[in-house]
């Protein structure tokens, strides 16, 4: 068939030539596994899955960016052979979304595994190479008895493989996780060797130079996407995501952001994130909920948008949001209003207080706030709005907060008044550098321990901090308890390395067990 002007046969020629000519140095850095060349070489991906519906997605690789839309096949089924087809449809990779496709599948059955993949259309069955790897995604169930949840955030390619993705996808396909949740910074923005493992560079990024304009940002989702290990986790299970500051820029609150350059990295985000939600930079916002049955709600925040610059000695100003008012007047209503005996809040940066020495210098340097925050960047920079929120959750059974961005493990207890209402479970970098990697050391080394020991010791409220590993968070839930467990990667900076339990947190409620 002709596709608007380009025909599919015309089409496939030029991307065999075209991938040919400019596949020599990838195939220097990956295997045939991590190349799969051809019109669908960023894989597929599912997200948002509901008990009826999921966003499904995948993009065409366009040689020459014609500037007609192309035609995709779909097919949703429920066998692996997809002789069995539950849905079909044609949707179109438009230049206007850099020729991703997202198709929201609906009229789906609760509580199943499905296949899906995408083709160019021409009569008959579709084959190599115009069709796409074949991706599974499984819908929300209507009355789960458990609910597991892979945990992940801050993925940097220049300091390190992507082994926890390899794990949450080898789990997914056993039937051990049912979820992933992507809490923020999927890439970074920065230029090439700007931020980097103890050993350096472990692969280089593209583009090389900081990302500032849609072009740039379009560019390294496509260059991230193309890691075998990214894929198989995209292609083995749904995502739910948002996203922190790195989908634009470090401190992305900061003036120095323009509103072009946040426009365009929220463009390319929504263009490359298997997601149902619209762009804030024209009225939308990506702030959700999703529902798995009276089990669970799980609550995605927006905490990049809408936020107040954090001033490390004005914490307290009550003017101050990271939130902003639409938004805290929604999750208060989710809060409130869900039966969900598990309330999960999808937070990008640490909600539990850290502090560092004592008084009386800090009460002097804080004016009055009794001790220095350690990252006013996190809640900690915007303490009154935060009482608000733990106090709403006070007032809210079986609240849970489920965090990313510090680079470590933290199982913390959140307290009102003294009366713990929550907690919060933080996953580690699933290769951002952190202490050891800043400090060259190993991981493990005594002044990595020693500061863990010492932050447990100054908040009592903290039960767990791991400061030095790599890896993801696997948190399962039942109706009587919340078990979050670690998972690390040996040596991140070694494609392969094995990946292992190393901790376990429970909370039964109301404290950690």
């Amino acid at each position: 068939m002709r596709a608007m002007g380009l025909t599919r046969r015309t089409f496939l020629a030029t991307v065999t030539t075209t991938v040919a000519a400019t596949m020599g140095v990838a195939r220097a850095q990956y295997s045939e596994r991590d190349d799969p060349g051809g019109v669908f070489q960023h894989g597929v991906a599912s997200g948002d899955p509901t008990p009826t519906s999921v966003i499904i997605w995948t993009r065409v690789t366009v040689p020459g960016e014609p500037s007609e839309p192309i035609p995709v096949a779909w097919e949703v089924a429920i066998d692996e052979n997809f002789t069995r087809l539950a849905r079909t449809g044609i949707a179109y990779a438009s230049p206007v979304h850099d020729y991703t496709v997202h198709v929201d599948v609906t009229g789906l059955t609760p509580g199943t595994t499905y296949f899906y993949r995408f083709s160019l259309p021409e009569g008959g069955a579709p084959a190599a190479p115009d069709i796409s790897r074949t991706g599974r995604t499984i819908t929300a169930p209507l009355d789960p008895q458990e609910l597991r949840l892979a945990v992940t955030s801050c993925a940097n390619m220049e300091s390190g493989y992507f082994g926890a993705y390899s794990e949450i996808a080898r789990k997914a396909e056993n039937g051990e996780i049912d979820v992933a949740l992507h809490l923020g910074d999927y890439f970074y923005e920065y230029a090439s060797g700007r931020y980097v493992g103890k050993h350096g560079i472990t692969r280089p990024t593209a583009p090389e130079w900081e990302c500032v304009t849609l072009e740039d940002y379009r560019a390294r989702y496509a260059h991230y996407r193309r890691d075998a290990e990214l894929q198989w986790a995209h292609a083995a299970l749904p995502w739910i995501v948002t996203w922190d500051d790195h989908e634009c820029a470090n401190d992305s609150w900061a003036a120095s952001v323009d509103m072009d350059r946040r426009a365009g990295a929220m463009q390319a985000y929504l263009e490359w994130m298997p997601i149902r939600a619209t762009t804030p930079s024209t009225g939308g916002h990506i702030y959700r909920s999703l529902a798995f049955g009276e089990l669970a709600e799980v609550s995605m925040l927006d905490l990049r948008t809408y936020r107040s610059a954090p001033t490390r000695f004005k914490s307290q100003d009550p003017t101050r949001q990271m939130l902003g008012s639409e938004q805290f007047e929604w999750l208060s209503g989710r809060l409130s209003t869900s039966d969900a005996r598990w309330k999960i809040i999808g937070n990008s940066v640490m909600m539990a207080p850290l502090n560092i020495l004592g008084t009386p210098l800090t009460e002097y340097l804080g004016h009055g706030m009794g001790s220095l925050p350690l990252n006013p960047d996190q809640w900690d920079g915007y303490q009154a709005e935060r009482t608000r929120l733990l106090e709403l959750v006070a007032r809210t059974p079986g609240c849970v907060f489920l965090t990313g961005d510090i680079h470590s493990e933290w199982a913390t207890e959140l307290r009102v008044e003294g009366r713990t209402v929550a907690p919060e479970f933080v996953c580690t970098s699933v290769s951002a550098p952190n202490v050891d990697d800043k400090l060259h050391l190993p991981a493990g080394n005594p002044t990595s321990r020693a500061l863990a020991a010492y932050v447990r010791q100054v908040n009592p409220h903290v039960h767990h901090v791991e400061l030095d590993s790599h890896g993801f968070m696997l948190v399962t839930l039942t109706s009587e308890l919340v078990d979050a467990r670690w998972f690390r990667v040996d040596d991140v900076e070694t494609k392969g390395s094995p990946i292992r339990l190393a901790h376990e947190e429970s909370w039964d409620g109301e404290q950690l067990v």
